[in-house]
């Protein structure tokens, strides 16, 4: 079993913090989960993700890191809020050998830093892994989200990203985002190239635009009742959490459903094991129905059908960072915005698509993923270990 440690980063605060928490304790008390309508909360959340971490081999420790309550000389707070109350990003980093690089794991949309749980045990022993929950979701601070602008929301993430980086000292690390945390690490890096040694773009979102021509379909779609319901939907921020706190207390039946099909039935590739996905639907069921932060910055980064509103194809010609794209063959992202945006990049890119693997690739096919990230990282691994993995492309995997 994993060993971990919590700790919380000190702040001015504290005090304030520790009888606010004491107050919610003793509430908690008085009126436990099984009465509540919506049975979750941020400790849930934790203890969730303890839960579900505790199958792994490698130690790791959790902290609360510090960022602050908003980006320095910045009138913004996180954001709009009235408070100057510190928030705090998520973290776990594993035990790693001395001298091997860092690689932080970015999630995506509606998920949290455990979703990688089938991988943090095979990376570990190559990487100093750090996976954190991104500012509103998972078990990190979920401020009011008041943005009103694709601007303000891309800063909501990058910002976040940076004061977290800082607080935990890193530079000259090797960046990881699945889907739309691909497009939030596309963007910090194009923003702060200078830390970022390598970017791997797992199955990312944000390359193509609704003014593509390949999107002729979604304008038919919308003529119809159905598109024309959708669309109001997805700009009026309905989004899937919603419907999970709408449920209340039958909202986890609703989660188990989705990850016994989706992750079991209708897996691209290896199914969960009954432990896996007990675990996995307990701990998907509290980052989804805690309380709305991060997840109604959907309408502000996409139009109706994914499709980016501030393309990342149109900032290709920028890439200061070697990347590498990864998808899973099933994947319903199109890689052939990789495809596009790499004809535009002046640096080192690489896509590699993985066997047996959806959008949800590093759970379908876990060896897989590991060796397209081993690959797409060799230049960073030491020479010594396991250099037949960094020279030839694994099989079964494939460069386009």
């Amino acid at each position: 079993m994993a060993e971990e440690i919590s700790k919380t980063a000190g702040d001015p605060s504290a005090a304030t913090a520790a009888a606010t928490n004491a107050a919610k304790s003793k509430w908690k008390i008085l009126r436990p989960n099984s009465l509540r309508w919506i049975p979750t909360s941020t400790d849930n959340t934790i203890a969730a993700e303890k839960r579900l971490l505790s199958i792994l081999k490698t130690p790791y420790v959790q902290e609360q890191v510090n960022i602050g309550s908003g980006p320095p000389g910045s009138k913004v707070r996180w954001f709009r809020s009235s408070s100057n109350e510190s928030r705090y990003i998520n973290t776990v980093t594993f035990d790693a050998k001395e001298g091997s690089p860092t690689l932080v794991m970015v999630h995506g949309y509606g998920a949290s830093q455990g979703f990688f749980f089938r991988n943090f045990d095979a990376l570990a022993s190559r990487f100093r892994v750090i996976a954190i929950d991104q500012l509103g979701w998972g078990g990190s601070s979920r401020p009011d989200f008041t943005c009103k602008s694709t601007e303000e929301t891309e800063a909501w993430f990058i910002d976040s990203f940076e004061e977290w980086r800082k607080s935990k000292n890193l530079s000259n690390f090797i960046l990881l985002g699945h889907s739309f945390g691909g497009y939030v690490a596309a963007k910090y890096a194009l923003k702060h190239p200078e830390h970022v040694q390598h970017l791997v773009l797992v199955g990312s979102a944000g390359f193509t635009a609704e003014s593509d021509p390949k999107s002729e379909w979604l304008t038919k779609f919308r003529a119809t009742w159905k598109g024309a319901v959708l669309n109001h939907l997805w700009e009026s921020n309905f989004t899937p959490q919603k419907l999970v706190r709408g449920l209340g207390p039958w909202g986890p039946g609703l989660v188990n459903r989705y990850t016994s099909a989706r992750f079991g039935a209708h897996s691209e590739g290896t199914e969960l094991t009954n432990e896996e996905s007990r675990l996995l639907t307990d701990y998907v069921y509290h980052t989804l129905a805690a309380k709305a932060s991060e997840e109604l910055c959907l309408k502000y980064i996409f139009s109706f059908g994914a499709f980016a509103r501030k393309p990342l194809l149109q900032s290709a010609s920028e890439w200061k960072v070697p990347t590498t794209f990864i998808y899973g063959m099933n994947d319903w992202m199109n890689y052939q915005g990789a495809v596009e945006a790499r004809k535009h990049m002046k640096v080192p890119c690489e896509i590699i698509r993985v066997p047996q693997g959806g959008h949800f690739v590093f759970i379908d096919n876990p060896s897989g993923f590991h060796s397209a990230v081993l690959y797409a990282c060799r230049k960073h691994l030491s020479q010594d270990q396991e250099s037949s993995h960094q020279e030839q492309l694994p099989d079964g995997l494939r460069l386009v």
